[in-house]
């Protein structure tokens, strides 16, 4: 069975969507062993003692510099040793050294279409404001692989989402989330925890197929 450990920094809504979709069968051959907020406010630490799932706290704000937080945030999670690390909503920069212990073990959910409104700047409803400003008909979101880049590593899926007029960035979050999020990222659990779904020099895998 896989073992996944979820990082969040809010409220854990994307959190929510992997735990109800375990609960519905939709992720099968799976399990969350951890959950590593970087907020201890966060609201998806809450959502993980609900289900006795362990609650870490893990903040930059915590350490000295931003060295010794990567150490210790890498040190923890070779300590866990998941099969899988799922970024739902997780607004910290994965050092380096974990994306190298980890290679090809770690996905992402962003909710733009990559590569429009993506990398540094870009998270949460930055992410919306800038869609509607630039005026945009179509948004939606990506799963990918994290590389060492900000929202470069290797697509997985993604979804489209409509603009509707009248939206704000608060409503259009709510939709993307909806329609695009909560659909797209337990579905790539699902495929990896089931051996659907690799990433190998880069390119995805599934059922042995590369995909460029």
């Amino acid at each position: 069975m896989l073992k996944a450990v979820v990082c969040v920094s809010g409220g854990g809504t994307n959190l929510q969507a992997i735990l109800d979709a375990m609960d519905a069968g939709r992720i099968t051959n799976a399990r969350i062993m951890a959950v590593i907020s970087n907020n201890a406010g966060a609201g998806a630490l809450k959502r993980a003692e609900k289900k006795k799932i362990p609650a870490l706290v893990l903040s930059p704000k915590s350490y000295p510099d931003r060295e010794s937080f990567e150490s210790a945030f890498t040190a923890k999670m070779c300590e866990l040793a998941p099969d899988l690390i799922v970024l739902a909503g997780f607004l910290v920069k994965i050092p380096d050294g974990m994306v190298k212990k980890f290679d090809g073990k770690i996905i992402n959910i962003h909710p733009s279409l990559i590569p429009a409104f993506c990398g540094v700047g870009y998270y949460g409803l930055k992410v919306h404001e800038e869609a509607l400003r630039r005026g945009v008909k179509v948004t939606g979101a990506t799963v990918h692989f994290v590389n060492e880049g900000m929202d470069e590593g290797p697509i997985i899926a993604q979804k489209a989402v409509a603009v509707e007029e009248g939206d704000t960035p608060e409503i259009l979050q709510r939709r993307v989330m909806e329609q695009a999020e909560w659909i797209l990222l337990p579905q790539a659990i699902d495929d990896i925890a089931n051996g659907r779904l690799t990433v190998k020099d880069g390119h995805v895998c599934r059922s042995g197929k590369v995909q460029i």
